[in-house]
Formats: C-alpha cells, sequence, structure tokens
C-alpha cells in the first residue's frame, strides 16, 4: 500500500499501524480511529465520518494486501463503536466491505471479519433488521467453513443476532413488509412474544409491547386471517401478574372477535379472568379488561348450546341447497368471510366445554381465598348456565348444590342474593323435574307441596277438600324444591348464627324470587316433622315474625286475613299445624287470620303451660305488632263490639298473661278505649243478637285444631323436663 498517499483525516501514525502485521499494533491504531470518529460525532460532521469508513472500506478492507485487510476490518469496527446508536445511519456501508471478506481465502481474516461483524451488529442491534436478508447470507456461508475458529466465530454472530431484543426487532421489521403477512405464522411465535414480554428488562418489554400492539391492530384490521382457536390457549397461560393486562386486552378482542369460535377454551378462559374481577384500583385496568372479557363470554352461551351432540350435528347440516344459512353467513357481524363462516358442511361445530366451566365455577366457591366480585361472577355464570343450558346443567346439580347452600352463609349480602337467585332457579326450572310426570323417587324430595301431616285416607282436615285439590293457584316446583328447603333449615339448625343474622333475609328474598305460599308451606311441612324442638320453636317465631311484618309478604297477609276458600283454610291449617310449636305464634296466626274464638280457647290453654321470661317476651312483642299498621283492622274491628266478643276476650286474656310492664299499660289502654255496646247499638237493630262473625268456618275443624295444638305442647313439655333432669343429674344416664 502507498503510505504516502493522502489518507485524511487519518494520520499516518494510524495508517502505518493498521497495515502492521501485528495484531496488537492494529488494535492501537482502532482505538486512535474510534477516538477520532468520537469527535466528529460531537461536531456532528456526518461528511467526516463518511470519509473515515470510505478510506477503511476501499484502502484497507478491500485492499490486496492481507494485513491492510485486517486494518480496514478492525477499523470499521472502532467506527461502528463510536458511532453508538447513530451507527444505523452508516451500516451498509460499515457491512458491506465486511461481507465481501466472508469469501477471502485466508481462514484468519474470515475470523476477523466474523470478529468485527459481530462488534458492528452488537452495537447496532435492531438497526441492521433491514439488512438481514445479506447477513443471513453470509451467515450461512461461515456455518459451514471448515476452519472451526470461524465456525465457531459465526455460531456467536448466530447466537447475538438471536437474542431476545434481536428476535422482536426481527419480526418488527418482518412485519412491516408488506409483501409478508406475518399474521399466518403468529400462533407460532406469539408464546415466545408473550414470553419476552416477561423479561426482566425494562427496555425489552417494551419494545415487544410495541410489536405486539401492532399485531393487535392488524388483527382488528383483518380478523378473517386470524387463527383465534390457535392462539387462545396462549394467552390463557400467559395471564400472569406481570403480562396480564396485555393477555387481556387480547383475551377481549379475541372474544369479540371470534365470537363462538372461542367457547371451546372457557373454561381456561375463565380460569384466568375470574380472579382479575376482584383486584382493587391498583390493577384498574386490568379488572376492567377481565370484566369485558367475562361480559362478552357470557354473551356467548346461549339456548343452542343445550342441545345434545346428535342434535347439533343435525341442525348445522347443510341446506338443501348446499348454502348456509342466514344465521351462519351473518355470524358475529362478519358476513361472507370464509374463516367464520365456511360452508356448514365444512363448518367443525362449536362445542361449549360446559364440563370445564363447570368445574372452574365449582373450584373458585369452593376456594375460601376467592374475592367477593369473582364469586359474584361466578354466580352470575352459574344462573346463567341455568337458564341457558338448563338440561345440561341439572347433570352437575347435585355436585354443585352442597356449596351453594354453603354460600349462603357469605359475609357479603350481594353474594347471597345472587346465590339464591341460583337456587331458585334450580328449585323452580321445568329441567329440574326428574321424569316426565314430575315426580321423583327419592323419598326427600317432593315435587309438588301438600298439606303436611293431616291427611287421613286421602282427605285432610278440612271438610270435603282433596290433598290435590289444596292450593291450585301455587305452582309446582320440581323434584329440587323441597330438597333445598329440607337442607336450608337444617342448615338453619346447624348455624343458628346464621339463622340470627340473616335468616329473615334470605327467606324474605327467597319468597320474592319464588312463591312465597311455596316457601311457607313447605317449611311448615318440614318443621312439622321436626325432631329438635326448640328449634322448630326458634323456626316459626322466625317465620311468624317475617309473616306479620315484612313488605314481601303483603300478598300471603291478604290471601289469610279472609279465610273464605279451601286454598286459604288449607294455607291456614298447614301453617296452623307447625306454628303450634310456638304458642304465641299461634295466637298471632288466629289474630291476622280473623280466627278470634280460637285465639280466645287458646290463650285459655296458657295456663297449663310452662310460662318462662322468654314467653313473656314473646307476648309483648305480640302486644307491639297489635299497635302497629299490619293489625289496623284488628284494631278498628274493636269498634264492633257485639260481633267481635272473642276478640276482646283474647286480648284481656294476653293482658292478664302479662304482668306490670309497658306491654301491659299499652295493651290496658288500647282496650279501655273500647266502647260501651249499648252506646253502639244501632236503631234499626235493638236487639241484634250477639255474634262472633268469626265464630266457624265450614270448612275447618277447629276442635282437631285444638288437639293438635294439646299434643304438640305435651312434647315440648316432655323435652323439658327430660332437659332439666339432665341438667339436674348429668352423671345419670337416660
Amino acid at each position: 500500500m502507498n503510505t504516502e498517499k493522502d489518507f485524511s483525516p487519518l494520520t499516518p501514525n494510524i495508517v502505518r499501524a493498521l497495515n502492521d502485521k501485528l495484531y496488537e499494533k492494529r488494535k492501537v491504531a482502532a482505538l486512535e480511529i474510534e477516538k477520532l470518529v468520537r469527535e466528529f460525532v460531537a461536531q456532528n460532521n456526518s461528511a467526516q465520518i463518511r470519509h473515515v469508513i470510505q478510506i477503511l472500506a476501499t484502502e484497507f478492507a478491500l485492499s490486496q494486501h492481507p494485513h491492510s485487510r485486517k486494518g480496514g476490518l478492525i477499523g470499521l469496527a472502532a467506527c461502528s463503536i463510536a458511532l453508538g446508536k447513530d451507527s444505523g445511519l452508516y451500516l451498509k456501508e460499515l457491512i458491506d466491505p465486511v461481507l465481501t471478506c466472508f469469501n477471502d481465502s485466508d481462514s484468519r481474516l474470515r475470523y476477523y471479519a466474523c470478529e468485527a461483524l459481530y462488534n458492528i451488529v452488537k452495537v447496532a442491534r435492531g438497526a441492521v433488521l433491514p439488512h438481514f436478508n445479506v447477513l443471513f447470507d453470509g451467515l450461512s456461508k461461515l456455518a459451514a467453513d471448515p476452519d472451526p475458529n470461524v465456525k465457531s466465530g459465526s455460531e456467536l454472530l448466530d447466537r447475538l443476532l438471536k437474542v431476545k431484543k434481536g428476535k422482536i426487532e426481527i419480526i418488527h421489521v418482518l412485519e412491516s413488509v408488506p409483501d409478508i403477512n406475518l399474521l399466518d405464522y403468529l400462533p407460532e411465535f406469539l408464546d415466545g412474544l408473550f414470553q419476552i414480554l416477561g423479561d426482566s428488562s425494562k427496555e425489552i418489554r417494551r419494545i415487544c409491547e410495541v410489536v405486539l400492539g401492532e399485531f393487535l391492530k392488524e388483527i382488528k384490521k383483518n380478523p378473517s386471517s386470524v387463527k383465534f382457536a390457535e392462539m387462545a390457549n396462549i394467552l390463557v397461560i400467559h395471564s400472569y401478574d406481570l403480562i396480564q393486562l396485555t393477555s387481556m386486552t387480547w383475551m377481549r378482542e379475541f372474544i369479540q372477535l371470534a365470537g363462538r369460535v372461542v367457547l371451546p377454551y372457557s373454561s381456561g378462559i375463565l380460569t384466568a379472568v375470574l380472579p382479575c374481577l376482584s383486584y382493587d384500583d391498583r390493577k384498574k385496568s386490568t379488572k376492567e379488561a377481565a370484566s369485558a372479557c367475562n361480559h362478552s363470554l357470557m354473551k356467548l352461551v346461549t339456548p343452542e348450546d343445550d342441545v345434545d351432540d346428535e342434535e347439533s350435528q343435525t341442525k348445522s347440516s347443510p341446506q338443501s341447497d348446499g348454502s348456509p344459512s342466514k344465521k351462519e353467513s351473518d355470524l358475529n357481524g362478519f358476513s361472507n368471510i370464509s374463516f367464520f363462516t365456511p360452508a356448514s358442511s365444512d363448518r367443525p361445530a362449536v362445542t361449549l366445554d360446559l364440563d370445564g366451566i363447570v368445574q372452574v365455577l365449582d373450584r373458585h366457591l369452593h376456594d375460601s381465598s376467592t374475592g367477593m366480585m369473582t364469586r359474584i361472577a361466578v354466580l352470575k355464570w352459574l344462573y346463567h348456565l341455568y337458564i341457558k343450558t338448563p338440561r345440561k346443567m341439572f347433570k352437575h346439580t347435585d355436585s354443585l348444590f352442597p356449596m351453594l347452600l354453603k354460600t349462603l352463609s357469605d359475609e357479603s349480602d350481594e353474594v347471597i342474593l345472587k346465590d339464591l337467585e341460583v337456587l331458585a332457579e334450580i328449585a323452580s326450572s321445568p329441567a329440574g323435574q326428574t321424569d316426565a310426570s314430575g315426580s321423583c323417587d327419592n323419598s326427600d324430595s317432593k315435587t309438588e307441596l301438600h298439606i303436611p301431616g293431616g291427611v287421613r285416607d286421602g282427605t285432610c282436615y278440612l271438610t270435603g277438600c282433596k290433598v290435590t285439590d289444596l292450593s291450585p293457584s301455587t305452582p309446582s316446583m320440581n323434584s329440587y324444591f323441597y330438597k333445598f328447603m329440607i337442607n336450608l333449615l337444617k342448615r338453619f339448625s346447624l348455624e343458628r348464627k346464621l339463622l340470627e343474622m340473616r335468616g329473615a333475609f334470605i327467606i324474605r328474598q327467597l319468597c320474592l324470587l319464588l312463591h312465597a305460599e311455596n316457601i311457607f308451606h313447605s317449611m311448615a311441612d318440614i318443621l312439622l316433622k321436626e325432631e329438635d324442638l326448640k328449634f322448630a320453636s326458634t323456626m316459626v317465631q322466625t317465620l311468624n315474625t317475617i309473616l306479620l311484618t315484612s313488605a314481601e309478604l303483603f300478598q300471603l297477609r291478604n290471601q289469610l286475613k279472609d279465610l273464605r276458600t279451601q286454598e286459604s283454610c288449607a294455607l291456614f291449617c298447614c301453617l296452623y299445624r307447625s306454628w303450634c310449636h310456638n304458642p304465641v305464634a299461634t295466637v298471632s296466626l288466629c289474630f291476622l287470620t280473623q280466627n278470634y274464638r280460637h285465639a280466645y280457647d287458646l290463650i285459655q290453654k296458657f295456663g297449663d303451660l310452662e310460662v318462662t321470661v322468654d314467653f313473656l317476651m314473646e307476648v309483648d312483642k305480640l302486644v307491639q305488632l297489635i299497635e302497629s299498621p299490619i293489625f289496623t283492622y284488628l284494631r278498628l274491628q274493636l269498634l264492633d263490639v257485639e260481633h267481635n266478643p272473642y276478640l276482646i276476650k283474647a286480648l284481656y286474656g294476653l293482658l292478664m298473661l302479662l304482668p306490670q310492664s309497658q306491654a301491659f299499660q299499652l295493651l290496658s289502654h288500647r282496650l279501655s278505649c273500647v266502647p260501651n255496646p249499648e252506646l253502639m247499638r244501632t236503631v234499626e237493630d235493638p236487639k241484634a243478637p250477639v255474634k262472633d262473625k268469626r265464630l266457624a268456618q265450614p270448612h275447618i275443624d277447629y276442635s282437631e285444631l285444638l288437639q293438635h295444638f294439646d299434643r304438640v305442647q305435651s312434647k315440648h313439655l316432655e323435652v323439658r323436663h327430660q332437659r332439666a333432669g339432665r341438667s339436674e343429674h348429668p352423671d345419670r344416664k337416660l
């Protein structure tokens, strides 16, 4: 090489060192070049930078002299290091001469070329991607190089191009190439992108988010070319904390764009989505995306998912003319799109993974750490499934039922309300009938309500009234209704705190969701056979308070107030037999139904009962109720003294039971307001007979009801004596 030639801005010392046969001297020259180029970068002198690169390429890297070529390669690498992030502006000038040296006959020179390119690529990173094709060709040659050192160097360079950031940038560049549709290959590398998205490097995550964002835009623009089904599980797998928001965002778009195509993956989607619904405001965006996913997925479940597989195949068979139906061609708002709407003969049947969904929902209900909003969402799902796919859902009811009952003990009122909606749907759905006739072989289940206990030879204790004719106005429940009532009362019995804190709330809501008469009828039936008499008395007291005070029971109170039909009389008798577990509740029921003479007869029997503090407190509450709006009609009837003598006698009976207390003063004052019957007698009827218009109902055997009351109270007395004996003699065996 002519050393006297002008190589400025390179100094003669740099030129001599670049041509030296010793590597150490060439390295010193490279450091000088690096320093020189950094100065040009600081001055923003791109012309001088290009001039230096041109000299190194033409006069050194492409020289005929081997040592000069080696000096040129190390000099170009030094330029790249000095340029840093700006090296992308000069990549073609830097890369081309290096790639030319890949074909050199000298293996040492090929190795130095590989080393130089490694340093250039390491600095330029993603900026080299537009040159990916030529780089790939060069690497392909070196991969088969006979020299082991050259081959090893090429492998290092290959690995450099495959680091996470490099991969993302390669994909980003390829995605921008118009002739390449990467959406076709997205299922093959989407998993890798989400793995990279979870990288600890903030920079790598940022680049990956940009790339994924670009792909999501393309998916929205071209949904017909997207293989949603192949990517659904990838999103489910990568729904952990670090990348959860991105995963949920993609999942939301997939569900909205793909529609029922994602139904087979519903259980996995719900596994990822449900926990996010209980996030606080720190993860508000993730929670909102998960909520949208959950809502959209729920809307995809329709009654057509309740048909059997054979029926589904029949319905999806092609029409006689071989063309898809209008419903198929308009699916999800995309008409004439082959991915969503192939000819029905080619379209695979979309099957709802109901078993998997139920398993996921059940698992979240059983998990005590599940958040409140997640539990609500689970119950909404169950309700929706029972509405849309009742036939298939009832196959899972026996396994779900215990946990649904347990959920009634939840701390949240909103959770309990949703739980009651599910239980009410189970209890009233026609799909819950065990056979066509609605009968049930289970001895613990009954499909139709009936008057309890008081049945003799097919006839209840109502004159001429058959069991099957008792309450035609009450809608029939299915075989799970009676099972629900039995288990609910059993739960109240085992969890007295639940009965005390939430019992009235639960029963009132059930009266709204189901027919109130059904609820009271069935509970009275069950309580009649209750062996725990103390619980039976407490439960009757609770039901009686609800009956007399709750707005939800207005219609039922009106039905009982006027016993003029066989149905209302049947209801009264049904309640009465269980109400006998609580004497004061029985009297209040008689007041409600205007059976004043019977109320008086009952009060007469109170003298034979054990009068406890609790008993007197119940009488006190009854007096307070008499002064409430519920019994306005009763107080007004006190004006008609002649026709309501037993009402007055019954109230005086209560007065005589009470000690001198506030309730005594209240009732005494009320009775003192009862007018003199002589003053109230009308002129038109001066000798009217004194008669209680509610003396008796032709449909009700009152003497039998009194006998029933005596029998029940005898049982209570016997149990109290047994308890008293055990407390006095704890070691004595009865």
